[in-house]
């Protein structure tokens, strides 16, 4: 077969996972060589094991909590962040904390703990809601900056669910936020629907009620993943088979991959070049490769080289038949 290869170029490491696995790398190539990673650094097999092989150590929750004393050891928080009590529970055990928090969810983190404060001392009569994956890690610490007090939602189903269990009240000065990885679109939706609820429930025109101030939405999807979608979706469009690259624990990667499903049928996810299928491929395909906010470059290349290596053996073959 005779096919192309294109590695997408905007696909790879984020710039919070750049800049924690930079960190991270700092503190292994120094004199110690071991740090103690709360949760894992990123969702990529092949790069933990490439940083475990330098010394890095990782540890849960569960862990943290067990631990009577770390001696001053090195921990390193994810760019996914954590909620206060975390920081509270390290500095408890003699941890030395090095803080990968990804700036752009810090600067989520205090928006969401800006808006809880005035709801708190009574001064807004509110509540807040994170658009986002229960249970991620990135959403686990947005929960704690409102000391638990906020309604997590992942889809409109969910939204609704909230609203007839009651644990949203339409008539109540909403303020809602955005996990920063997720889809653009979906937030979009999201948000029109809360408005369109909350304008029926409060008797008002949608003119009106947007002139009420009753609803807060904040612009809180990281400006470098919302390009990625729109990028991806040119990427996806362009060519005649793509190979998805992310861990399957990535909730960035599932995002993206569903996104890249939606637009071209012949979409594969995998972790790791040893999945790749020969059968998937045809003559003349102009294969695209591309990943998540997770996935390295150096990953992606192999993929590629992979898909290369399986054209130059079928050519070789063809030729060997031949003669």
């Amino acid at each position: 077969m005779k096919l192309t290869v294109d590695i997408d170029a905007n696909s790879g490491f984020c710039a919070g996972v750049t800049r924690a696995i930079k960190k991270a790398e700092e503190q292994l190539d120094g004199p110690k060589g071991r740090l103690y990673s709360l949760g894992a650094i990123v969702h990529n097999d092949a790069e933990l094991s490439r940083l475990e092989a330098k010394g890095l150590v990782t540890i849960d929750k569960e862990d943290l909590e067990e631990m009577q004393d770390a001696g001053g050891e090195m921990l390193l928080i994810r760019a996914h962040g954590e909620p206060p009590s975390t920081y509270e529970k390290a500095a408890q055990v003699h941890f030395n904390v090095i803080d990968c928090t990804c700036p752009v969810v810090l600067k989520l983190q205090e928006s969401i703990r800006e808006a809880y404060s005035a709801i708190k001392d009574g001064s807004v009569d509110g509540q807040i809601i994170i658009f986002g994956k229960p249970g991620h890690a990135e959403v686990l610490g947005l929960v704690g900056q409102a000391e638990g007090n906020a309604v997590v939602v992942e889809n409109m189903k969910m939204l609704e669910e909230a609203i007839a269990q009651g644990k949203v009240d339409l008539k109540r000065h909403i303020e809602i936020f955005s996990q920063t990885t997720k889809s653009p679109a979906e937030y979009s939706s999201i948000c029109a629907r809360l408005q369109e609820l909350m304008a029926k429930e409060n008797e008002l025109p949608m003119q009106r009620f947007a002139g009420r101030g009753l609803l807060t939405v904040h612009e809180t999807i990281c400006s470098q993943v919302a390009t990625r979608h729109a990028r991806l979706s040119r990427f996806a469009i362009e060519h005649d088979i793509l190979i998805f690259v992310s861990g399957k624990a990535s909730s960035n990667g599932k995002v993206l991959c569903d996104r890249c499903k939606a637009l071209n049928i012949r979409t594969y996810h995998i972790e790791t070049p040893d999945e790749i299928r020969r059968e998937w491929f045809r003559e003349d395909d102009k294969v695209g490769v591309c990943g998540a906010a997770s996935t390295p470059k150096w990953l992606l290349e192999d993929i590629a080289n992979s898909i290369l290596a399986f054209n130059a053996e079928e050519d070789l073959q063809q030729t060997s038949s031949r003669i």
